[in-house]
């Protein structure tokens, strides 16, 4: 056994520190993992210290390393040693937060945490309702549950064939897709959605929204949620949060606010005037294992009417442990039933750096977001998209006159493997390059690194094209 936490204590040390694999991802065939793995027959036992050499050889061979700090993707940032500590914790002492009383250290650190983070959004303590989720997906498919119950007072009781009117909902055209498959689900229809165009600088369009509203009003239909969106997926846009509540006010609509990834900018005094206006809405999905660096998953659902909640939630189970006459059995309100232990990790990051040391981390990545972008102006790229969060989208006139393949050039970096940028579009014309720097390793040596294989990648193509 010592073997073996030498080994992954090893691992952990070499990861948490920055010490990854020296390339960010090598290309592999799924026929070649599968050869692999067809020694495991599972009919004879093999040493765990042989099985935990394998594993660790083929996540650092076989997987995108999205802790490398080159690792400009997705919001898939490198963990810290706090969140490392507290997965281990979790699978050790193996809680069950479901009832209150098989857990009562568990829960509490959860509503602590919670409670902590929904008042620094700016929700009153006595109103908020907050829990822990898989992840931002089952966040906001809590939020339009919310709204329908909200909205519809009969609609938990006699469904949806009762409500004698079209329900629809709208977001921005750069909105999380998970709302693509939340109004499927809950049975509202694919139609249900209104898709609000964006405007010049990638926002939701507020005059469009007032268009649509007044049309569905006109139709018969009825509106019931407004979705805005704090740091889009592909550009990192904060739509026009104040005018969208005011808005929703007016029209007693549900507010949403998806900030899965850019809502932890509250803890940055210099930043979190960004978000002015997700104080008002009346729900608010956030991520803490994107830019709040602890592993999946752990998103986080807020809510200012907690009446909604319970009464969306609330069951009667006789064979559940009683718990406390004033405590709320998780199982009664949220829409998990086993629940595992997903707060401890962001207490133990929160608690071991502090707030100030946080919101310092998350500073110094948005200044990297804006070295990244003169570095590349420098250079004669273009910026696609405007926004104070570490989001670029850039081009060049070679890639926009179809010189250069924006798909030649990922596919190049890709094979290399020593960077990882993605392709978005942010208009119907043209994809661009997206970067995002959420990893607390990286540095402007990793930016200016990249900068350079972009310059040789693109100077390789143009003479290939001369050619």
């Amino acid at each position: 056994m010592n073997t073996i936490l030498q080994s992954l204590m090893q691992e952990v040390t070499a990861i948490v520190s920055g010490n990854v694999a020296p390339h960010v991802g090598i290309p592999v065939t799924a026929a070649a993992v599968r050869q692999h793995l067809s020694q495991y027959t599972f009919k004879e036992p093999v040493p765990l210290e042989v099985v935990l050499e394998d594993v660790v050889q083929m996540m650092r061979t076989w997987n995108l390393q999205m802790t490398h700090p080159r690792y400009l993707g997705l919001f898939n940032p490198a963990t810290t040693l706090a969140s490392v500590v507290a997965e281990t914790l979790v699978a050790l002492y193996n809680p069950q937060l479901a009832a209150w009383s098989h857990a009562p250290a568990a829960n509490e650190i959860e509503r602590h945490t919670l409670h902590y983070v929904g008042t620094t959004l700016g929700f009153p303590a006595a109103q908020l309702a907050a829990s822990f989720t898989s992840g931002g997906s089952e966040a906001n498919l809590t939020a339009m549950l919310a709204a329908m119950a909200s909205h519809f007072p009969h609609y938990l009781e006699k469904g949806l064939m009762q409500l004698g009117t079209q329900p629809v909902f709208y977001v921005s055209e750069y909105a999380h897709n998970s709302f693509d498959k939340i109004c499927k689900n809950i049975g509202i229809g694919a139609n249900a959605m209104r898709v609000i165009p964006a405007d010049d600088q990638l926002k939701m369009d507020v005059s469009a929204l007032q268009a649509q509203i007044a049309k569905d009003l006109a139709n018969q239909c009825t509106p019931f949620m407004v979705v805005g969106t704090a740091g889009t997926t592909a550009a990192g846009i904060i739509d026009p949060l104040p005018e969208l509540a005011e808005l929703c006010k007016k029209q007693h609509i549900w507010f949403h606010v998806d900030a899965a990834w850019a809502g932890a900018i509250v803890f940055s005094e210099k930043l979190k005037p960004l978000l002015k206006g997700i104080e008002l809405a009346d729900s608010v999905t956030m991520d803490a294992h994107k830019w709040f660096s602890v592993s999946f998953g752990a998103g986080m659902f807020f809510c200012r009417h907690k009446a909604v909640i319970s009464h969306m939630f609330s069951v009667r189970a006789d064979y559940m442990p009683k718990s406390e006459q004033d405590i709320s059995d998780p199982y009664t309100s949220t829409l998990q039933w086993t629940r595992r232990f997903m707060g401890l990790k962001l207490f133990m990051t929160l608690a071991e750096s502090g707030e100030s040391a946080f919101s310092r981390l998350l500073e110094n990545q948005t200044s990297l977001g804006d070295y990244f972008r003169r570095q590349l102006l420098e250079r004669g790229w273009k910026i696609s998209n405007s926004t104070p969060l570490p989001v670029v989208c850039f081009t060049h006139r070679a890639i926009e006159s179809r010189e250069v393949s924006i798909t030649g050039m990922l596919h190049q970096i890709y094979q290399e493997a020593n960077l990882w940028i993605s392709a978005v579009s942010t208009s119907q014309t043209q994809k661009v390059f997206r970067a995002c720097i959420t990893n607390y390793h990286t540095t402007e040596k990793d930016i200016d690194f990249v900068v350079r294989e972009l310059e040789k990648l693109l100077q390789h193509q143009l003479a290939v094209k001369a050619n």
